[in-house]
């Protein structure tokens, strides 16, 4: 008998839920909210999670990483009424079993949950997370961990690995680590900028060239691949390989076997294969600017890195990690945070992620010189600017949505009442506009208005006396 815990805020259904769970003979229990399912969920061991989406404090989404690292490591089946092909996509990418709608019927939820119950006992119990050497690798998030089980799994395995993530979030560093927690570790990890690559050189620098291959090679040299023999090749950037190198690099994948420039023998390397790319591959298939072909071999595992503003949780000991990293590469006393520059940072969005953090670490020390707390006036001025900005807006939401809760509780006066104040209103912001377009002629606003003289400097009389906000 297995356990599932449904969390669902429509009762009804929740009821429907554990019945079926029920019926096919195993124990549930319910939560109406996140709150009340993390509750349950640090309590008790589940097989299966059956999550809703669209809950009353927040998305359910979300919690599908944490969900993964409670007691058990349940399996998560969407089951929402709100069903669309991005939040799929989102579910699937943060390891949800499956994601169904609301509408499906008994038999097909049924048939989806007997399968993961089944996988989750022939797995056994969750055996002890493999320790990594996640070396400047930092956090602690349920999303980083989501991560890092993936880099477990690809150095467990020789298939090729697809990183991708937006700039600054360490593609270049997971796929160090992939490296150095497999069987290669004591083998050379080759790492290639693609970005950086001349097109006109990219053949003789990957593969290589013989003696004579062109003017000026007195010598044969043998490339990047061929470096790479045993061990790894980390191509960063993979996005930015020309297309008329992408059908050679095809091959070369499919065979491990290459023809160096200007040759006529080929040459093996057995390495194994880690690319990188901020950039959306799949766009650029679509746009003819990269081989789908190539893209299908590049992802045999994929693992997609959060922007830092999504595991805002590691913050803080990404900050104290780099900034004692920083201290000890200066030779400097260790440096503390001040409660305010913490607050700073979590306040701040990181569009640059970890690589903008450790930059901002850096300026900061340099800024505070001798002294031994860093405050947020030690963080760049762009930082500042942007949370002083922030702060600005946040009040004035802070202020709207106090003056519309202000409005709501105030009782509504007569049809008749409401309606000649809000006429009034109208022709009040007429005359302004009128005037302001006239440029403060008033014979010429009147003129465009069409009203009678009276009847305008009423108006005008009426605008200049009205109360200003």
């Amino acid at each position: 008998m297995a356990k599932v815990l449904v969390v669902d805020d429509d009762d009804l259904f929740g009821l429907a839920l554990a019945s079926l769970v029920a019926s096919l003979g195993h124990q549930s229990d319910t939560a109406l909210t996140l709150k009340d399912a993390r509750k349950k969920g640090l309590t008790g061991a589940y097989e299966v999670v059956l999550l809703d989406v669209f809950l009353p404090d927040g998305n359910g989404l979300d919690l599908i990483p944490e969900i993964r690292t409670w007691t058990g490591e349940p399996e998560v089946i969407i089951v929402t009424g709100a069903g669309d092909a991005d939040g799929a996509e989102l579910a699937m990418k943060n390891g949800a079993w499956d994601y169904l709608e609301k509408s499906a019927s008994r038999q097909e939820i049924a048939f989806h949950l007997t399968r993961a119950i089944r996988y989750k006992q022939e797995k056994g119990a969750p055996t002890a997370r493999v320790v990594l050497d996640r070396e400047g690798i930092v956090g602690s998030s349920p999303q980083l961990k989501a991560c890092l089980d993936q880099v477990a799994q690809a150095a467990a395995s020789e298939a090729n690995v697809l990183i991708t993530g937006p700039s600054g979030t360490g593609k270049e560093l997971f796929g160090s680590a992939i490296h150095k927690n497999s069987r290669r570790a004591e083998q050379p990890l080759v790492v290639v900028d693609c970005a950086s690559l001349p097109e006109s050189l990219v053949e003789g620098i990957l593969f290589g060239h013989a003696r004579g291959a062109f003017t000026g090679a007195d010598r044969a040299k043998t490339g990047l691949i061929g470096h790479a023999d045993g061990g790894t090749l980390l191509l960063d950037e993979v996005g930015e390989l020309p297309l008329s190198v992408q059908k050679s690099f095809l091959r070369v994948l499919q065979e491990r076997r290459f023809r160096p420039l200007g040759s006529n023998q080929e040459m093996a390397s057995d390495f194994r294969l880690i690319a990188a790319t901020n950039k959306d591959l799949e766009t650029m298939v679509s746009q003819d600017r990269f081989r789908s072909d190539l893209l299908f071999r590049l992802r045999a595992i994929a693992i997609e890195l959060p922007p830092l503003r999504e595991r805002a949780q590691d913050i803080g000991e990404l900050a104290f990690y780099h900034i004692n990293r920083l201290c000890q590469r200066y030779r400097r006393g260790t440096t503390g945070f001040s409660p305010e520059f913490l607050d700073a940072l979590q306040a701040y969005s990181w569009p640059g992620n970890v690589r903008e953090l450790v930059t901002a670490m850096e300026r900061g020390l340099a800024a505070a010189g001798p002294e031994p707390t860093l405050f947020p006036k030690h963080l760049p001025t762009h930082i500042r600017v942007e949370l002083a900005r922030s702060s600005v807006l946040s009040g004035r939401r802070a202020k709207a949505a106090a003056s519309q809760a202000q409005e709501a509780d105030k009782p509504l006066p007569p049809w008749r009442e409401f309606r000649e104040a809000g006429l009034a209103e109208l022709e009040r912001d007429y005359v302004s506009r009128l005037l302001s377009r006239c440029g403060g002629d008033s014979e010429k606003a009147r003129r465009i208005s069409a009203l009678g003289r009276t009847r305008f400097f009423e108006l005008l009389k009426s605008a200049k006396t009205a109360p200003r906000d």
